[in-house]
């Protein structure tokens, strides 16, 4: 009975010798997450994306219907639903501490991938 108490005594003693070492080294950005500011700032993300999510979400499910719209009496042309879905539909949906900080801009409109549509052709090399 003694011998499964000792065990976990020194697996308890051995992770705490080397998991706050290792949790220290984090990053610069990471750093303030342990503190009261990095808590305020995690509040108020919470709080700013109660308040912004439902209107991108409301933004969004408009886009899609009218996009969908669009694609039907264009024809089914699906660059022009696209058109109106990508702005839509991407985007962010919740408000993080990089926002808040300005490390990360926020985006309500979504942007295309940049190599979306195009196709790249390896050259042939002789």
């Amino acid at each position: 009975m003694r011998l499964p108490i000792v065990v976990l005594i020194v697996v308890i003693i051995y992770c705490s010798m080397f998991v706050a070492p290792a949790w220290s080294q984090s990053s610069s950005a990471e750093a303030q997450q342990g503190t009261y500011s990095g808590a305020g700032m995690g509040a108020a993300s919470a709080v700013a994306t109660i308040l912004y999510f439902p209107f991108k979400a409301a933004f969004a499910i408009g886009g899609g219907i009218v996009g969908g719209l669009a694609y039907v009496f264009s024809g089914f042309s699906e660059p022009t639903a696209k058109s109106i879905w990508v702005p839509s539909i991407l985007g962010d949906y919740a408000i993080f501490p990089e926002h808040l900080n300005g490390d990360r801009p926020i985006r309500f409109l979504g942007v295309a991938a940049e190599n979306e549509g195009t196709m790249v052709t390896p050259t042939p090399t002789n």
